[in-house]
């Protein structure tokens, strides 16, 4: 029942759910494309298939420049509260009245992407402050950022509703709707794994400054129902303000994968961290490559790293070195989406088992969309997904067994994988594609305008 309600928003069209074409402002922040980011190719593909129908998206980067799958999708469109800037106007109060000549040295994409590549610049652990004065919007310490950014969109065509990114954002909804008096949109995914990283207490803060700010947002989208209810409850918010949309992919237009099986191959798809399961998939590996059945496993892994992440790596490579099987372990770089879809099509299973779980997990249906079969946690979201394409197996992430056992299953069982390989590939394609995706958000879009 879950995924014939999320069809029923998806059925629409966006040109049909929407009578005009709309002016839509999207504030979405950056990575620099360093690491798998699922909400920035959320962002980007959404973008890109509301331009397909012929409304008028503007991508507003912000932090760092957007470079996963982007394609010149945020083109002459500078960055705002630069990355550089939002930490000296953070830690120098010198810094929050600089003129803009100045600032804009700091802006150049050329230091975005170092610090972007910067250790820590990214991992929420050390960003509590920062972040909570982001959620403080005009009483924060960059005001002057979004003064900023207010005046530019203010200097362009007005919009007819902006959409934020996440609920990290939801600082700048209230000047947003005062001098712009349009509906503002927030999307809600994987916001509780940063906020809930950051030290003591600015955890606690940053959840009551989310909960204090939403008044100002209209709708709010969460990708899965455990995660609108996990999140409806931590913020407070109204349902009659909740809508569910899942994610989508665009689908390869080649049949599915041939899902090998001389030798099998185990496959990982996100950021190489310890946080979503890498180091559990890799001691899953070594299990079952011990036994005579499966002496001829691989296992590849891709999705970038950042800052720490180098040394957790280091720590798996001499694992495995240890274990005589470091030559049958590639941990590519590359992940731009054709590099993805040919790393896919080379897999016979997908996993990320990441113990917590995510909010969605688009791994699971960008492999599903290939055709490749996948091994998760009951966990998060992926329960929902998985019970929904038929795609994959789930496994009880407090069973020190389940990982291995469920892997071996279709690994050792050619026929079974293949069709649940068939299902959740059918099932992408029905229920789980950008389109999908595309038309729920516009429908939300709608019901506000």
């Amino acid at each position: 029942m879950k995924r014939l309600k999320c069809a029923r928003i998806a059925f629409i069209a966006p040109s049909e759910g929407l009578s005009h074409t709309v002016k839509i402002i999207y504030i979405a922040p950056g990575t620099g494309g360093t690491f798998y980011c699922q909400n920035c190719m959320r962002d980007v593909s959404l973008v890109r298939a509301m331009r397909r129908y012929h409304h008028e998206v503007t991508l507003v980067p912000v932090y760092l420049p957007i470079m996963i799958d982007a394609r010149d999708v945020a083109r002459d469109v500078p960055v705002f509260f630069g990355g550089i800037n939002v930490y000296l106007q953070q830690k120098f109060p010198f810094f929050r009245k600089t003129p803009r000549w100045l600032d804009r040295l700091f802006d150049a994409p050329h230091l975005l992407r170092l610090a972007a590549q910067r250790e820590g610049s990214t991992e929420a652990a050390g960003l509590g402050p920062m972040t909570l004065s982001v959620l403080r919007g005009e009483d924060g310490n960059q005001k002057k950022e979004l003064d900023r950014l207010l005046d530019w969109l203010e200097a362009h065509e007005k919009p007819d509703l902006v959409h934020l990114s996440n609920s990290l954002f939801a600082g700048l909804a209230g000047e947003i709707k005062r001098r712009l008096r349009v509906p503002v949109v927030c999307s809600l995914q994987d916001e509780e794994n940063w906020v809930d990283a950051m030290a003591k207490p600015y955890d606690q803060l940053c959840w009551d400054a989310m909960a204090e700010k939403k008044d100002s947002i209209d709708a709010f989208v969460a990708v899965s129902e455990w995660y609108g209810n996990k999140m409806s409850a931590r913020m407070k918010l109204d349902k009659s303000r909740l809508h569910i949309v899942p994610l989508g992919v665009e689908l390869d237009a080649r049949g599915p994968a041939p899902l090998p099986f001389d030798p099998p191959v185990i496959g990982y798809l996100s950021k190489m961290c310890k946080s979503l399961g890498l180091g559990l998939l890799v001691d899953a590996f070594i299990a079952l490559k011990k036994k005579p059945e499966l002496r001829n496993l691989r296992l590849r892994a891709t999705g970038g790293q950042h800052g720490p992440d180098a040394a957790f790596i280091k720590e798996l490579r001499e694992k495995l070195r240890r274990e005589g099987m470091d030559q049958d372990v590639e941990f590519r770089e590359g992940f731009n989406l054709e590099e993805r879809r040919e790393f896919l099509r080379s897999l016979t299973v997908l996993s990320v088992p990441a113990r917590c779980g995510e909010a969605f997990g688009l791994h699971i249906i960008e492999a599903m969309g290939e055709g490749v079969p996948v091994v998760q946690p009951h966990a998060g979201g992926y329960p929902e997904v998985i019970r929904g394409t038929g795609g994959g197996l789930l496994y009880d992430p407090d069973d020190p067994g389940g990982l291995v056992s469920s892997l071996e299953s279709l690994l050792r069982n050619p026929e079974h994988a293949r069709q649940l390989g068939a299902q959740g590939r059918e099932a992408v394609g029905r229920f789980y594609t950008v389109d999908v995706m595309a038309a729920g958000i516009a429908k939300v879009y709608e019901s506000l305008l």
